[in-house]
């Protein structure tokens, strides 16, 4: 049910003038009052809590669509947010809200400073979720400036932020804010990557070379073969990524997140190859997805940062423990 209102909603509200708006740096102000009127910021939160109550799968199945459909706002993260906040006990968003962690702020007198760098959408939040060390704090707009300009390879917002803020708003940290991210994330790579399956099947059915369809041609079928295939492993890790942030397991939304990111680069590669050239243009609405599989690829931690944290809970369970950890993820 939710799902088919978010459907309906971006697919009545967000055309292509809207995504090139946003990657000229507008603000869709419109927009995110019909998301935040259909409730989508609380969407991840029980009835309880002010949310829709949804199952995992449901959770799921809505982050997995916002990454379909290209939604050009920070939806996934204020959702994550919320998420935490109200895990911590803290009060929700009143807007868009984003997430991080920086462990080298410091706290002093009461006021918390220092630069978080690469924040989606920094300039337009209304709130941060911000770990620093095992505190959650809840940092409102007033609370930072804009240090420093920045942009991710799908043209969105990454400002730096400078912090100063006298804290009061704080609790202990219920779960990371990079493990909350790294699982939107996921799930947005699956929708991401299945929409340019979408499309590259569409493409090499419909071009025509040497009197035949693309998609006739043996190499290409094995081409569409490993998209498939890297779509399915990336659904898969992002479910495995939800069922650990849940349960509270760090290893198993590395593990995750690791194969979601992993199918996400060799997935855009694919589907780029496979349109040829128009696939690397503007006006082609590949660049959508491929843009913004490369962006998230590489937040919310990152490869290298989840690879050394499985590395090092590997080195750590020695030969003995090694197989037992794998098959606990």
């Amino acid at each position: 049910m939710l799902a088919e209102m978010i459907q309906r909603l971006f697919e009545r509200s967000l055309d292509d003038k809207a995504q090139g708006q946003t990657r000229d740096g507008q603000w869709l102000d419109s927009l995110w009052a019909e998301v935040a009127e259909m409730g989508l910021p609380l969407a991840l939160l029980s009835e309880e809590q002010g949310g829709f109550g949804l199952t995992p799968a449901e959770q799921g199945a809505a982050l997995t669509l916002l990454g379909k459909l290209a939604v050009p706002l920070p939806v996934a993260e204020t959702m994550g947010a919320n998420r935490i906040f109200a895990k911590a006990g803290l009060p929700l968003a009143e807007g868009a809200a984003g997430l991080a962690r920086a462990n080298h702020l410091t706290l002093e007198n009461g006021v918390l400073r220092g630069r978080v760098d690469r924040v989606a959408w920094g300039e337009h939040l209304d709130c941060l979720a911000l770990a620093v060390g095992n505190t959650l704090y809840r940092v409102p707009r007033s609370g930072w400036t804009t240090a420093e300009q920045g942009f991710a390879l799908n043209f969105h917002p990454r400002p730096s932020l400078d912090i100063a803020w006298e804290v009061d708003a704080q609790a202990p940290l219920p779960h990371c804010p990079l493990a909350e991210g790294a699982t939107l994330r996921a799930y947005q790579i699956a929708g991401a990557l299945e929409a340019a399956l979408d499309m590259t099947l569409s493409h090499t059915a419909t071009r025509v070379q040497f009197g035949k369809p693309l998609q006739k041609n043996q190499v290409v079928q094995h081409e569409l073969a490993k998209l498939a295939g890297e779509l399915a492993c990336a659904t898969a890790a992002a479910d495995l990524a939800g069922e650990a942030l849940a349960r509270g397991d760090v290893l198993g939304v590395a593990a995750g997140s690791l194969r979601a990111r992993e199918a996400a680069g060799n997935g855009a590669g694919i589907a780029t190859q496979m349109h040829g050239a128009i696939g690397f243009t503007r006006e082609h609405a590949l660049h959508l997805y491929t843009t913004s599989l490369w962006s998230w690829r590489d937040e919310f931690g990152g490869q290298v940062f989840w690879a050394k944290l499985l590395g090092r809970a590997a080195v750590q369970a020695g030969g003995a423990g090694y197989w037992p950890m794998v098959t606990e993820l």
